[in-house]
């Protein structure tokens, strides 16, 4: 599993113009999965990105995890962080997994993530959906389980 972090002041998402996730200070995670990707995978990454310490403490410096500060988790499929741009000028998305794998270790990463007591907000899997945040520092990073 791949996923794109993004620590955010504040971030929604809307599909069909309906908003159906919304967060003030917290993570914005664009999550992708493979068709190697198992389980525990989504336990790793759940634990990983709720005890990350990126965000400032009084010092001005990164010590504190979003569980420490009790902020919120936007989490978004996104198969296309699996696409691979190395031939050609269209991505190839075979190592993403199937929609059915896909869509149930996204839901059980989110069950992670709330299991560590950190609320979570969702888009809608397998929709065209509107993303908007507005990226604290700015701060990004890539967590990839296998690596």
């Amino acid at each position: 599993m791949k996923a794109v972090v993004q620590r955010s002041k504040h971030a929604s998402v809307t599909v069909n113009d309906e908003v159906t996730g919304e967060i003030d200070s917290g993570l914005v995670v664009l999550l992708g999965v493979t068709q190697e990707d198992t389980e525990k995978d989504a336990a790793y990454l759940a634990d990983k990105i709720v005890n990350l310490r990126i965000f400032e403490d009084d010092s001005e410096k990164m010590n504190l995890s979003l569980k420490d500060l009790g902020g919120a988790l936007l989490s978004i499929s996104q198969f296309t962080l699996y696409g691979d741009c190395r031939k050609g000028r269209r991505p190839n998305f075979m190592k993403a997994a199937k929609p059915d794998k896909a869509k149930a270790l996204y839901e059980r990463f989110n069950e992670f993530v709330m299991d560590k007591g950190v609320e979570v907000q969702t888009g809608v899997f397998g929709a065209m959906m509107d993303v908007q945040l507005t990226n604290d520092g700015p701060v990004t990073l890539i967590i990839d389980s296998k690596e």
